[in-house]
């Protein structure tokens, strides 16, 4: 009675998986007797909660940055130097991205898990502001250098980015729709939005719009922190792409047979 119910494991074998809330005891019991191991999860968080401040702390961080506070930059240097036009496109990409991620945070996703352990917040807060104070500082230094092809390697990169961003925030609205349709079992499926129609191609096509932001954010900049921060987003989104295909191929092997899991073809 000490712990609240969202801090509650309990399983049916020694590190199996934990049972969803909605699951009914007895319909599990194939005699009188039913054994159940308990684990404390630790101090718990609201996914809303989890991903608000997830997401603000990049979009405040880049913007301490991108103001310059003596603070964090000579101030001699900082109001002699021309700031290139690619240094406030940056901002405004990098903005548009996470306020992007809270709106739909607030009015689109809904979480189904209710609750996540407080230590998974923490590490993903750590992850998300070490590297926005990595990547903004390079970005809005004085020194910043931009990149090597000039207005067309930056204009490319620019509508890649917000095609990319487009065609997340169209996704979700999708996957949104389709959760709630009625049907617990609902294979997403393209509608007659053009940038839904990925789903003919891949499982997750939120994931390869994600995947496809930050490769367009790197080469729009040029700078290496976002070069490692968008390899590190290749590796978990198609971690988690593999994870959702493989669930897709148990329920729906014929629909999903021909499709990859973020890459069209070749992954």
């Amino acid at each position: 009675p000490q712990w609240y119910p969202s801090r509650v494991g309990l399983q049916l074998e020694r590190n199996g998986p934990y049972l969803k809330d909605s699951i009914n005891i007895q319909s599990l019991a194939v005699s009188s007797i039913i054994t159940l191991y308990f684990t404390d999860l630790g101090q718990q968080v609201g996914w809303t909660t989890f991903f608000l401040t997830e997401y603000t702390g990049p979009l405040l961080i880049y913007l301490l940055f991108y103001i310059r506070l003596p603070t964090i930059y000579d101030q001699m240097e900082s109001t002699k130097n021309f700031r290139h036009p690619v240094v406030h496109l940056a901002c405004f990409c990098h903005c548009l991205h996470y306020v992007r991620h809270l709106l739909e945070t607030l009015f689109v996703h809904k979480f189904s898990g209710g609750h996540t352990p407080l230590k998974n917040m923490i590490k993903g807060c750590a992850f998300y502001w070490g590297f926005t104070s990595w990547i903004a500082y390079y970005i809005n230094h004085p020194r910043y250098t931009p990149p090597s092809f000039g207005h067309r390697q930056v204009s490319f990169a620019a509508l890649a980015f917000l095609m990319c961003e487009a065609g997340n925030h169209f996704i979700n609205v999708a996957l949104a729709h389709q959760n709630h349709s009625g049907s617990k079992a609902c294979l997403p499926s393209p509608t007659h939005n053009p940038f839904t129609w990925l789903f003919l191609l891949v499982s997750c096509p939120n994931y390869t719009y994600e995947v496809g932001s930050w490769i367009s954010f790197t080469v729009m900049t040029q700078t290496l922190p976002v070069g490692i921060f968008a390899f590190l987003m290749v590796i978990q989104m198609s971690l988690w792409a593999q994870k959702k295909h493989k669930l897709y191929l148990k329920r729906f092997y014929p629909e999903v047979r021909r499709k990859a899991a973020i890459i069209p073809i070749i992954f």
